[in-house]
């Protein structure tokens, strides 16, 4: 396949379609902190999907028009694709920690939106370092992808069994950090970050809250961007791909923060797509040792294969299978989460059959 070189201009028109948005989001729509409506946060969701999509279809014709090459075109929008709906599908399964945040330091509604922005403005920043830095790796030292492989290998693994029940954001190392060395104050003072106590400069409760959500959110990413690196090692898919799913993070948050827990196959279906992405950044691997164990051109179906997949004759049909498998995985842990869902615990049962006062 053609390596694609994406012109500067391509990059200048990202950028000014994700910082319009955020300023006609944050500077004009929520320029006073108020507590989002259900109409306001369907036609945000709708916003922020549709730029994606939009962006995507952009993509195709640009690459199509530039290199002549359609097929090429289609399989940069099949990995933009790809690369959106894991993020996307991880970001929302991120939204049960926030909520547990929020929830943990009793963070008013109405100030709950200027948290993720700023958040969302630190990933902006944070996530193009990371993604740079691992594609640099990867280009230098090609065996970085099997690292990837192996820690997305043991993360979906781990994830089939773990809970974020138990997460408590005062046990995190961050939040010690940062009180030891900025003095905070344990209160709220509207939406500011700061005010000036005592004569000096004092971070609100708002601050440390903010802090530990640029925090998890580099966590987050240290699980999504290796899971994209299996998709493709291309920095611009991988780049727009991640910051039109985080962007509509915010809006997703207050879409589905009354219904989150209602998707609980989701962390299930995310733990397979983890697997299955960590398996396929191993599978050149696996096909070398195959043939230092057949032997090359011994004629064996096998090995045959193998050396068919490390010549890339099948990038296609696994960039196919790579989105099918994504969407498949999504789409039916949503509906068996909607077909069985949870079992009220017996404290919530024996709350809701207490009569009132």
């Amino acid at each position: 396949m053609t390596p694609v070189e994406h012109p500067y201009w391509v990059w200048i028109l990202f950028f000014a379609i994700v910082l319009t948005a955020l300023f006609v989001d944050i500077g004009i729509v929520n320029r006073h902190s108020h507590v989002p409506t259900r109409r306001e946060t369907f036609g945000w969701a709708t916003v922020w999907v549709s730029l994606a999509i939009g962006f995507n279809i952009f993509l195709y014709w640009q690459v199509g028009n530039h290199y002549q090459d359609w097929d090429l075109a289609a399989a940069q929008a099949k990995l933009f694709l790809t690369g959106y709906l894991i993020e996307l599908s991880l970001s929302v399964d991120n939204l049960f920690v926030f909520l547990l945040i929020f929830g943990y330091f009793k963070v008013p509604k109405e100030f709950q939106h200027r948290v993720l922005f700023w958040g969302i403005m630190g990933a902006l920043i944070m996530r193009m370092i990371m993604i740079f830095a691992g594609a640099e790796l990867v280009e230098r030292f090609h065996w970085i992808i099997y690292v990837f492989g192996a820690f997305l290998l043991y993360t979906g693994l781990k994830m089939f069994k773990d809970t974020d029940d138990d997460f408590d954001p005062t046990e995190s190392g961050i939040v010690k950090l940062t009180t030891r060395y900025i003095r905070i104050s344990k209160e709220y003072d509207g939406d500011k970050f700061f005010v000036v106590k005592d004569g000096v400069r004092t971070g609100t409760l708002l601050f440390l809250v903010l802090i530990v959500v640029e925090f998890t959110d580099l966590i987050f990413a240290v699980d999504s961007i290796p899971a994209i690196f299996g998709i493709t090692t291309d920095r611009f898919i991988i780049y727009t791909s991640n910051i039109f799913a985080i962007l509509g993070l915010r809006t997703f948050f207050f879409l589905l923060a009354d219904i989150a827990d209602r998707f609980h196959y989701l962390k299930i279906g995310l733990a397979f797509i983890l697997t299955f992405i960590g398996v396929k950044m191993l599978l050149p691997l696996i096909a070398e040792g195959l043939i230092m164990i057949t032997g090359a051109g011994s004629g064996n179906i096998v090995a045959g294969f193998a050396e068919r997949l490390l010549r890339n004759e099948f990038k296609q049909e696994i960039i196919n299978i790579s989105l099918g498998v994504v969407v498949a995985a999504i789409t039916l842990s949503i509906i068996l989460s909607l077909i069985f869902p949870t079992k009220p615990s017996d404290a919530e049962t024996a709350s809701a059959a207490q009569p009132e006062d």
